[in-house]
């Protein structure tokens, strides 16, 4: 046995953002990415959005629910 790399592997000279992982017999194709801004963006108004909505609703029927008025 050598201790040098293997060099018929390509994975090794592609950088670790571009690998991809095979699932479902190499119909699925996964690799490693990043959120993109605008969207972690939309993500924050979501949840703030939803804190909001679960402070000022918290109980009863929800608006324009309440018939007792």
């Amino acid at each position: 046995m050598s201790d040098e790399p293997d060099t018929a592997d390509p994975s090794q000279d592609v950088p670790h953002h571009q690998r991809t992982e095979d699932y479902g017999g190499g119909h699925i194709k996964a690799r490693h990415g990043h959120i993109n801004g605008w969207l972690l963006i939309v993500y924050l108004v979501l949840f703030g959005w939803a804190l909001y909505y679960g402070y000022a609703y918290w109980g009863g029927l929800g608006p324009g629910l309440d018939l007792s008025r």
